[in-house]
């Protein structure tokens, strides 16, 4: 009897660090037709939701793109948790190289502008990011074009 309960506290705790290993972010773009491409992504249509892997050490490059501007490209900006740290601490120190930073809950593409918006929740003031040009070359070279 014992056994089994604790074999489902494991299964418990496994299935919780397993779900903090993604987020869901909302992305959007200010123009009409925008579409953005985000590394390892499968879908460009923008608005939609996705989810996406949470990460310690890679980032994850863009292309923008709308209908009669040029595009732009740069690299994501995340966000760090601390509660995933916590938890990595008390339970699976190793998960640390995985998990603790990830995707904020809503980004905005301004393709004319050349800058993402994004914020930790709807009554948030947006937050805005200009990609440097080293970093917008090296996703230039990097990312392939949406099709």
């Amino acid at each position: 009897m014992q056994i089994k309960n604790l074999q489902r506290s494991a299964v418990l705790v496994f299935a919780v660090l397993a779900a903090g290993c993604t987020a869901v972010t909302k992305i959007s773009t200010t123009q009409a037709g925008g579409r953005v491409a985000i590394e390892n992504s499968k879908d460009f249509s923008a608005p939609r939701v996705e989810t996406i892997a949470a990460t310690s050490f890679g980032n994850y490059d863009f292309k923008a793109e709308a209908p009669g501007l040029d595009p732009f490209y740069g690299m994501l900006p995340l966000k760090f948790n601390g509660g995933y740290l916590a938890l990595d601490i008390l339970f699976f120190a190793p998960a640390a190289f995985y998990n603790l930073r990830e995707v904020y809950p809503e980004y905005e593409f301004d393709v004319e502008k050349k800058h993402v918006k994004y914020r930790k929740s709807s009554a948030d003031e947006w937050i805005i990011y200009v990609p440097l040009d080293p970093a917008a070359a090296h996703t230039r070279n990097s990312l392939k074009a949406p099709e």
